[in-house]
């Protein structure tokens, strides 16, 4: 991974107090997923190992989820990070979206009110994925997810990136609002899941620069490889 030319002000003018980065991978593990275990496995392990190249300190916390959810990493320390394995990922159930990005947002939120401000991250991103509907939470609602988000990236500057297969992920992100300019579709096979984690590192590298991800040039390949296969 490209080391940062600079240390920039985020463009919404959020300064870090440090290069330290609160990462939070939401992986979507419902039974839609069989038959691309081992694409989201190595996909999965590819972006951590390029994130562990990176400047800076990064704190991995990894959920898997179907109508349950499962917990792989706790803040754990990136460079502590084991690969994942076909043991952990095993796609079943349906699809609990929003209980677990709310579930998630409200973890993080507290262990970051009551951790020393020398100790809270100076940026934080989660990453969605998902291949299918939300049809099974029960705790959150579309409205109260929109509402955390919000809150967050306008109070934080906390950023989301959401990435969807079969569906419309841009519509789907909009509603829990996150911005078009971070959400993309993408094929759901071998090829469009690989290119797609390949844009979601380059997605991470640009916002641990402070690099704004308004243009949407992180996800230029995946849509184009989504127009040229339709």
């Amino acid at each position: 991974m490209k080391k940062c030319n600079e240390v920039k002000e985020s463009k919404k003018g959020f300064v870090s107090a440090n290069n330290d980065v609160e990462l939070v991978m939401i992986l979507d593990r419902s039974g839609s997923m069989q038959g691309l275990e081992k694409d989201t496995i190595g996909g999965f392990n590819s972006t951590i190992e390029s994130q562990k190249k990176g400047e800076g300190n990064v704190l991995v916390t990894t959920i898997l989820f179907d109508h349950e959810m499962i917990t792989l990493h706790d803040r754990l320390p990136i460079d502590e990070v084991k690969p994942l394995t076909e043991d952990d990922y095993q796609p079943r159930g349906t699809t609990a979206l929003l209980d677990a990005v709310g579930s998630m947002i409200e973890h993080i939120e507290t262990i970051h009110k009551y951790a020393r401000p020398e100790d809270i991250p100076g940026k934080t991103i989660f990453v969605i994925t998902t291949d299918g509907m939300e049809n099974a939470s029960s705790r959150f609602s579309v409205g109260d997810v929109r509402r955390l988000i919000e809150q967050k990236k306008e109070a934080e500057g906390w950023e989301f990136i959401f990435l969807g297969a079969n569906i419309d992920a841009v519509s789907v992100a909009g509603s829990m609002g996150i911005e078009a300019s971070r959400s993309v579709r993408y094929r759901s096979d071998g090829v469009g899941t690989r290119m797609m984690f390949a844009s979601l590192g380059k997605a991470i590298h640009s916002f641990r620069c402070n690099e704004s991800l308004d243009t949407g040039a992180w996800k230029a390949d995946v849509e184009e490889d989504s127009k040229k296969r339709k």
